[in-house]
């Protein structure tokens, strides 16, 4: 994949194909198309907001499994101790009217996301990593279309301060607040190089094909164990191109 002035994938590969994602990035970019056109070519990336707050310091992450009764920040929890097998299940960002199911995304960086549903880049985090957890669906009624029509009105600064639960297979609840709007962007290094816990919401721009992306950057607020049906959303997937 070749962008104007350089290959922004070459550029990438490095931290990438110690991931393992150089493929699913490629498909990222490539696939996510909205259902109306964005913005020209010609707009170069901009970002909204400002640098990562400070993560949460909070209560002790008393009976959440795998985290030690010491430690005071449930949000940086190392490999070691990192609840095996939890990922997004569900996303909501009230304010933006969106409630979907998450899934890990099927088949290859080839295959076209399906609709109805949000994925995320199982190549990264997930919740309570201490890294970025990546999260992303086509702008359709439904799914994240509401994220980019509130980026065109004054660049998204309506959605700074806005809250993002997600909620994972073990039965918890994530809190996040976001902190950046970043429109027309190219490549995903910021959330491959992250070394604290931190959410990323994308969609596209559109046309069907074109690389341009909108991403949201949200970071942790605090987190609670919840029942079984609030975190288990039953999907229904659809193939869309």
């Amino acid at each position: 994949m070749t962008f104007p002035g350089r290959s922004r994938m070459n550029l990438l590969a490095p931290a990438l194909t110690a991931l393992g994602v150089t493929l699913v990035i490629a498909g990222l970019l490539s696939y996510t198309g909205p259902v109306e056109a964005g913005p020209p070519a010609s707009e170069a990336p901009e970002v909204l907001g400002s640098l990562p707050p400070a993560a949460p310091s909070g209560p002790t992450a008393s009976g959440v499994p795998g985290v030690p009764e010491a430690s005071r920040n449930p949000f940086v929890v190392g490999p070691a101790v990192f609840p095996k097998g939890r990922v997004a299940t569900r996303v909501v960002m009230a304010g933006m009217h969106i409630d979907i199911p998450v899934i890990k995304p099927p088949g290859g960086s080839g295959v076209f996301p399906l609709c109805n549903v949000a994925m995320y880049i199982k190549e990264l985090g997930q919740p309570g990593q201490g890294i970025a957890t990546y999260i992303y669906a086509h702008a359709r009624v439904g799914m994240f279309l509401s994220l980019l029509t509130e980026s065109k009105i004054n660049n998204g600064r309506r959605m700074l301060g806005m809250e993002v639960d997600v909620y994972t297979s073990d039965n918890f609840e994530f809190k996040y607040k976001v902190f950046q709007v970043r429109r027309h962007q190219l490549d995903l290094d910021d959330a491959v190089a992250a070394t604290t816990e931190q959410l990323w919401l994308q969609t596209s721009e559109g046309p069907t094909g074109t690389t341009r992306k909108l991403q949201l950057v949200a970071a942790p607020i605090s987190f609670a164990p919840v029942d079984y049906s609030t975190a288990h959303p039953t999907p229904h997937p659809v193939v869309c191109y």
